[in-house]
């Protein structure tokens, strides 16, 4: 049924202001829009202009062709060139307002939509009696609106504008208007890309209501459950995700104190297991407790390696001797600096497969993590190197010789990133009394667990109990590449009994922890704020180039040493099922497992 709840003029009366928002749900048949204010249907009024469009650009470039061809002056025009200079004008000036849709209202907005922003008590008692004599097939906020309403009626002032968390709930799932259906149907239909969507509408937000209705209409499947509200789409366009359709909620735990060089640290961990903040936070106040632990960056420096082929195996070792001729770096190093005033080149090394040639390139790269900063030098060195190696075949930017987000011993060797030593000596009351085990114990589980175990599994940088749990926590948190959580949990653990056997000396070396504070996902809201919360966020001002990104590479190893002695000391007390049992499951999902 279709029922207009604008009583006539006369029967109004004096109301309070309320949001346009509020004016949509008092009348949802009602909502002023560009289209009803054209006297024709959109489409064929963006038909007539494009007509108008080519026919005037033409009719102009037919005559002026034959002003040329009878040596007529261009400036002297007739009377039905000037009607299509103007036509001209005009159909260009619609076409530039997006078809027109986004001119239409700033006409009529300034006399025709009357009081547009009241609600008058009339309205509201016949959108009462509306609601009572709809039928089942009332709009999705049709509960919402009517409790919206009875409780307007209820109170005895005038009707006052809902607060923004109401009217968000109320406004929930979004009405789509004319134009949002006819995209959507243009989507579905393949004539309009979704990813083209943020472009072509110039509003994010707007572009993901509408792809995410597309996708429910084309998979029939719910989308309930994956938030939409509540996130700055504008800030990843064109930089962290493309083609979203909402976003993911991650809880995000705190551990610590955690005491690094004589500085504490509150470590914000983003993770779904349960125990492992819990656990964290038994090894920082073991670690606390102990006087805290020390750390020591070893090396800093971002990798990339491409491949090239030649004729020859002969010509490809050609070019690795130049390359690792000392005599040449720094001139190669010019040339790869100018990428960026962050960027500066560290190293070379090559490996030859037949007559494809592998070349690791080492830089710093500042506070950014640096992928792309090494990429750019690395184009720039091999753009200079075709000067004396035409010959030279550019397989591809990255032979996986770099390596990026894939276990390689080269990583393990060499180092990537940030390669950070992080030690501790824990006391022998602290071990008895937090960690509930021993020091002798602890000594002997690391060798045959961590170090031997792992040697029997033929691991490759994994000679370690759950590093990669505790970098992925923070890697998601601070808005670092989780996909560098691969290589940037290589880790070897050791214990040791130290001060004749009473204490515990325990130490991590992760020689390729991938991390910056500038760039990628740091700069999104909530993972910028975990940032801020560890006085690493952004670049380092007053101080060294990349000290930020430094620092987190220092908390990443610290907070991994922490995880190491409180997972290793449940491990060695028998703990580790209880604990998991508590936070993961209760009794009686254990129960139930057993029984099946």
């Amino acid at each position: 049924m279709d029922v207009r709840l604008r009583p006539p003029a006369s029967a109004r009366k004096p109301s309070a202001m309320v949001t346009g928002e509020a004016v949509n749900l008092l009348y949802p048949h009602n909502f002023l829009k560009a289209s009803d204010s054209r006297p024709v249907p959109l489409y064929i009024t963006n038909g007539l202009f494009f007509a108008l469009f080519f026919s005037v650009t033409y009719f102009l470039l037919h005559s002026w062709r034959d002003k040329i061809r009878h040596s007529t002056p261009l400036h002297v025009v007739t009377l039905p060139e000037i009607t299509a200079i103007a036509s001209l004008i005009a159909s260009v000036i619609y076409l530039l307002g997006f078809f027109g849709v986004k001119f239409v209202p700033s006409f009529v907005s300034c006399g025709g939509l009357r009081d547009a922003w009241t609600v008058d008590e009339d309205d509201v008692a016949a959108a009462e009696e509306l609601i009572v004599v709809k039928d089942s097939r009332s709009t999705p906020c049709a509960s919402g609106f009517q409790s919206f309403v009875l409780q307007a009626n209820e109170a005895t002032k005038p009707l006052l504008p809902p607060s923004p968390k109401k009217l968000s709930r109320l406004a929930s799932p979004p009405l789509l208007n004319e134009d949002d259906e006819s995209i959507i149907n243009s989507v579905i239909s393949g004539s309009t890309p979704s990813y083209s969507l943020e472009s072509k509408l110039g509003d994010c937000k707007r572009a993901v209501a509408i792809r995410r209705e597309a996708l429910r209409r084309t998979t029939g499947k719910s989308l309930e459950g994956l938030p939409i509200e509540g996130f700055d789409y504008d800030s990843i366009l064109g930089q962290c995700c493309e083609m979203p359709i909402g976003y993911v909620q991650v809880p995000v735990g705190i551990a610590g104190p955690l005491l690094l060089d004589g500085r504490e640290y509150m470590v914000p961990m983003a993770t779904t297991e349960g125990c492992l903040v819990a656990s964290m936070n038994r090894g920082c106040k073991a670690i606390y407790s102990s006087g805290g632990a020390i750390v020591t960056v070893l090396r800093d420096g971002m990798t990339r390696a491409p491949v090239v082929r030649f004729a020859t195996a002969a010509r490809a070792a050609q070019l690795k001797v130049f390359l690792e001729d000392p005599a040449n770096f720094e001139t190669l190093a010019v040339v790869f600096n100018r990428s960026s005033r962050f960027a500066r080149l560290q190293g070379i090394k090559c490996g030859v497969a037949g007559k494809n040639l592998y070349v690791r390139f080492s830089c710093s790269t500042g506070d950014a993590m640096g992928m792309n900063m090494a990429s750019k030098g690395v184009q720039n060195v091999l753009e200079f190197l075709r000067q004396d190696f035409s010959d030279m075949d550019v397989i591809a930017i990255s032979g996986n010789f770099c390596t990026d987000k894939k276990p390689a011993a080269v990583n393990w060797i060499e180092g990537r990133g940030k390669s950070v030593v992080c030690e501790a000596v824990i006391k022998e009351e602290v071990v008895g009394k937090v960690l509930k085990t021993s020091v002798a114990a602890l000594a002997e589980l690391n060798v045959l667990k961590n170090l031997a175990g792992s040697a029997v599994a033929g691991a490759v940088g994994g000679f370690n109990a759950q590093a990669s749990n505790v970098v992925s926590a923070i890697f998601i948190a601070t808005g670092q590449d989780p996909a560098q959580n691969v290589e940037s949990s290589h880790c070897i653990t050791m214990m040791e009994a130290v001060n004749d056997g009473r204490d515990l000396h325990v130490s991590v070396t992760m020689p390729s922890i991938e991390v910056g504070t500038v760039g990628g996902g740091t700069q999104l809201a909530s993972q910028s704020a975990c940032l801020n919360l560890l006085g690493v966020k952004g670049a380092s001002r007053d101080s060294p180039p990349g000290s930020n990104s430094r620092a987190l590479a220092a908390i990443v190893a610290g907070a991994v040493l922490a995880g190491e002695l409180s997972l290793m000391s449940a491990l060695a007390a028998g703990q580790l099922v209880d604990s998991h049992m508590k936070y993961n499951r209760s009794s009686k999902d254990l129960a139930e497992v057993v029984a099946a």
